[in-house]
């Protein structure tokens, strides 16, 4: 009798990478897409749900991130101060100003499970506003998203 059962992969047998790649006029959706799989795991072979077995994703250039259509003003992000009517709101060409890393951070933590594990799998992400990062003796390798589709890139 042939049984069939699904192979669980630990954490430590993953080979875990680090990847680096320049957000130098990518828009902002596409990319925390693919960040979030490779952060997730899901572009390997032995992805399990419930395992983090995703690799680190070191991003610079967080700052010249492009949205498309009229979202750099229209677009807000909320938070609450835990007082009564104590709701604030930020447009995004503001946020963009002050904090850029945030808008890609925010983007990607939304496309991540909300729990234990997808805490764990957010510290795997790194973003930078500018052209230098602190992560060069992990030798990460450089990968291209606007490449993978036309659409991933927006001119200046």
């Amino acid at each position: 009798m042939i049984t069939k059962t699904t192979k669980t992969v630990k954490p430590a047998d993953c080979e875990i990478k680090w990847y680096l790649v320049d957000a130098t006029d990518l828009v902002l959706g596409r990319l925390a897409s693919q960040l979030a799989t490779i952060i997730r795991g899901k572009n390997k072979p032995c992805y399990t749900p419930t395992q983090d077995c995703g690799d680190y994703v070191v991003v610079i250039n967080a700052d010249k991130i492009q949205l498309t259509g009229h979202k750099l003003e229209h677009k807000e992000y909320f938070h609450h101060t835990g007082y009564i009517g104590g709701i604030k709101g930020i447009t995004a060409k503001k946020q963009m100003e002050n904090h850029p890393e945030r808008l890609l951070i925010k983007a990607v933590e939304r496309m991540v499970s909300r729990g234990k594990l997808g805490r764990q799998q957010m510290t795997k992400l790194r973003v930078f506003a500018g052209a230098e990062h602190t992560h060069q003796a992990q030798n990460p390798i450089v990968l291209d998203i606007a490449s993978k589709n036309r659409k991933n890139k927006r001119g200046a």
